[in-house]
């Protein structure tokens, strides 16, 4: 299948199940929003060795709101309920509470499993802290040194899938940095989902395993363009770059209509072709074939028109 003069590989993205939550968080302007933001999802790009794979989903206008502030919806994703149990408190505590102005808000009010986080970060409050009820909602309000942090008491957690990913083949760093970037901005302007790594792009891709024991993963040496002749290779003979594009979102549905606008995207001049990462159906459960992503988008589109 070819794309734009991009080779589509006849292959599959390989993804897993892991458990989400969704917090929303405001500020009294888009300075300070921002800021809280990039520290709360910083160091956060893969579970292989950081807690939580966050992201930002999408902005949210004060009309969208809980309390008529400019605000954004966050994405977490662990292995397990347990895990973001854990990480998520001290993320909240760490990075929001500290940011000047902000509020935290539970983003899945409906699911039936939840987690605490005001609930465990009142306790800064050193006894002073208030409980107050909105709409059938605990919150917790702790003193802080510009007022109050209004927090949630509990958030919920839903099981969603993480790890579809397209690995974009190039014939040089530029025209794979540009490719990249079109394919995060068009993830970007989806909702459900996530681009965990730096830019939304991995140029580290990993295999499962390692020659060395205590390592889980390594680098992706079948994708690495200075490996070739020593390594069974699997890089288009043009390509002499790859970027890895991952994706989390909320179901099934969310990650492929995200993989399938990363790589409309992405596809055309200096791409020599875009494939996947996957253990050959073994680890994950979820498989998402890029050929077959784009023929049912062409359906998709064909009986809209």
């Amino acid at each position: 299948m070819q794309l734009q003069g991009t080779e589509i590989v006849d292959t599959f993205a390989e993804a897993f199940g892991m458990r989400y939550a969704r917090v929303i968080v405001t500020a009294e302007d888009e300075y300070w929003l921002e800021a809280a933001i990039r520290e709360f999802t910083g160091y956060s790009s893969s579970v292989i060795a950081c807690d939580l794979e966050t992201g930002l989903e999408c902005r949210l206008a004060p009309a969208a709101t809980p309390d008529g502030r400019p605000g954004a919806a966050i994405l977490l994703f662990g292995f397990s309920t347990d895990a973001l149990a854990k990480a998520v408190p001290q993320r909240v505590g760490q990075c929001v509470m500290t940011c000047p102005s902000t509020a935290l808000y539970d983003g899945l009010p409906d699911a039936e499993k939840t987690i605490p986080v005001g609930k465990n970060i009142r306790f800064f409050g050193d006894g002073y802290q208030k409980s107050k009820q909105v709409a059938g909602n605990r919150y917790w309000r702790v003193p802080v040194m510009d007022g109050e942090f209004l927090v949630v008491s509990t958030i919920g957690v839903e099981q969603g899938v993480a790890g579809g990913n397209v690995i974009l083949q190039t014939r040089d760093k530029t025209s794979g940095l540009a490719a990249a970037r079109r394919g995060v901005e068009a993830v970007a302007e989806l909702p459900q989902v996530i681009t965990p790594f730096p830019g939304g792009v991995a140029r580290s891709g990993s295999k499962v395993g390692s020659q060395y024991k205590a390592l889980p993963a390594s680098t992706a040496d079948a994708y690495c363009p200075t490996l070739r002749g020593r390594v069974e290779s699997q890089l288009h003979p043009d390509a002499h770059c790859a970027y890895e594009i991952v994706i989390d979102g909320i179901d099934e549905a969310a990650v492929g209509q995200a993989m399938t606008a990363a790589i409309q995207a992405a596809a055309g001049e200096d791409v020599v072709a875009i494939t996947a990462g996957n253990y050959g159906g073994k680890l994950g459960k979820h498989h998402f074939h890029l050929q077959q992503l784009l023929a049912e988008n062409d359906a998709t589109a064909a009986t809209e028109n």
